[in-house]
């Protein structure tokens, strides 16, 4: 993706990985800007990698701004059998401008160079129906808060404050940020548990805060997944 300048920035596991949230993840998942100079700099990469399209749908501009994932296998020797998974409008995150102004930079200690969607947007796009997202969610909240506590800042506070999904560090949160806490309580209205120290109630807020969450996501991919289907008969025919 580097040699071939393709604007994309990395998500799902691999992201998690690179943030010390996972140890481990089988596939790698890009988000990238859907234009046709960028779209071709993909298709060059792809080549390379010998990455032939293992579902449905085709690899297609349209297709990618409907909110469809396109999945390839990967042939090239070195890569045998890795799967990249590419789209362009993960829900509920905004265009790919706004998400590579705040994206995350890291290089290692070879030189390479790494772009990741922000934890803040990373974290978004893991609030999926899927149940194995949310322990991952929990974990880059916690990450996150563990390196810049000592660090904080109104934007980190909000985040924290909006985000978090264990109920004890919640409380801690509330106590420490009460000003803050009091403010987004119109936005997230179980910081009154937090508050109030209610640790039993505020756990099953954060249940039902959760699966309000994955209704959402069951109904944004319904009509996608009837899409699908209708790219699956056709490529039948």
């Amino acid at each position: 993706m580097r040699k071939h300048q393709v604007l994309a920035l990395l998500m799902g596991g691999q992201a998690c990985v690179f943030y010390g949230a996972a140890q481990f993840s089988k596939d790698i998942d890009f988000t990238i800007l859907a234009d046709e100079e960028n779209s071709a700099r993909l298709r060059l990469a792809l080549d390379e990698l010998q990455a032939e399209r293992i579902a449905i749908p085709a690899f297609a501009l349209g297709v990618l701004e409907r909110g469809h994932a396109v999945h390839f296998r990967c042939r090239a020797p070195g890569v045998e059998g890795l799967r990249v998974d590419v789209m362009a409008k993960p829900r509920g995150l905004p265009d790919f401008a706004t998400l590579w102004a705040r994206r995350a930079t890291i290089e290692d200690e070879h030189g390479n160079v790494y772009e990741l969607l922000s934890v803040p947007d990373l974290v978004r796009a893991k609030k999926t129906q899927r149940e194995k997202d949310w322990p991952m969610i929990a974990s880059l909240l916690e990450t996150h808060y563990r390196e810049f506590k000592d660090a904080s800042n109104a934007e980190k506070i909000e985040f924290w404050l909006s985000e978090s999904r264990s109920p004890e560090r919640l409380i801690e949160l509330a106590h420490t940020f009460p000003t803050q806490s009091q403010t987004l309580l119109a936005k997230r209205p179980l910081l009154a548990l937090a508050i109030a120290g209610d640790i039993d109630a505020l756990r099953l807020a954060l249940d039902t805060e959760r699966q309000a969450e994955q209704a959402l996501d069951r109904a944004y991919w319904e009509p996608l997944r009837r899409e699908l289907e209708e790219f699956r008969r056709a490529e039948r025919k």
